[in-house]
């Protein structure tokens, strides 16, 4: 915040233009980085059909990418617009909303470390949800068979855990040609052959362990996952670092604009009053 004093004595103020023009491109990076992810979220979704779309919905990626990208969309837009205009109510909407997205990923943070069993049965949840419905949704499937792929894993707790989705159901009462199998992502691959079986998971759910095993990953992706976390605590609280500078950046900026621009306001209410009351 600058003062300078006039030719009749008077203090003048005026706001920062390198924090104004800071904060306002800096939002209008994440302000683009939302609507890329809008058009994202609302292409991949018109590409699905209608029952696919109520049968995951909860669990849709498309959809989750959608809410942040309007989310995003609406908190940078306060930002951007409050720091050009140096309107003082959006910049408090966007330090409120940006404030409380902070507060809300640390006390996630501490409550998923103080209560992480807890938390690794709400996993369980989700992944035996998303198995459910594996073929309901391309991008579910895509994401799962990643995930199967990257850490070596197959189902949640274990590879029979297919047995919930309807195509791989083990029942005898089942008759889809996928009974009692398990994706491809869970295929042990090796780069001898030339020939990639591609139904190496048929009829795995009614082998043993110790048989299956020979053909396909048996191991469940949760305690995968929860190993991968352990040994990976230092990427992770790094990545943490990563959302969280920006976001704390943005408080910052914002605050020292909002200070600056009420600053402004009261200096000139005050000169204007002397300027109508001379004996004072």
């Amino acid at each position: 915040m600058g003062r300078i004093r006039g030719a009749n004595n008077e203090e003048f103020s005026f706001v920062s233009p390198v924090v104004k023009y800071l904060l306002f491109f800096f939002n209008l990076i994440f302000w683009m980085i939302s609507l890329v992810m809008m058009a994202i979220g609302v292409y991949a979704r018109m590409l699905k059909h209608a029952e696919a779309a109520m049968a995951c919905l909860a669990v849709d990626p498309a959809i989750m990418l959608l809410v942040v990208g309007v989310l995003m969309f609406f908190i940078t837009f306060c930002g951007c617009v409050g720091s050009l205009r140096e309107n003082i109510c959006l910049l408090q909407t966007f330090c409120v909303f940006l404030t409380l997205i902070f507060i809300l990923q640390l006390a996630a943070g501490i409550l998923g470390f103080i209560f992480s069993d807890k938390a690794q049965g709400n996993v369980k949840k989700v992944i035996n949800n998303a198995i459910v419905h594996y073929r309901d949704d391309i991008d579910l499937q895509n994401l799962i068979d990643f995930g199967q792929k990257e850490f070596s894993c197959c189902g949640g707790v274990g590879y029979k855990d297919w047995s919930n989705n309807m195509y791989f159901n083990c029942t005898s009462d089942k008759p889809s040609q996928e009974r009692c199998s398990v994706p491809f992502s869970c295929c042990l691959l090796s780069n001898v052959k030339s020939v990639i079986n591609t139904m190496c998971g048929h009829g795995m759910q009614e082998r043993e362990f110790a048989d299956a095993a020979k053909f396909i990953h048996t191991e469940g992706c949760i305690d995968k996952l929860v190993n991968w976390i352990h040994s990976n605590l230092f990427l992770l609280g790094g990545v943490a670092l990563g959302l969280a500078i920006p976001q704390l950046v943005g408080i910052l900026l914002s605050q020292i604009l909002i200070n600056q621009i009420k600053d402004q306001i009261e200096l000139q209410n005050y000169n204007q009053g002397h300027r109508s009351d001379p004996w004072q």
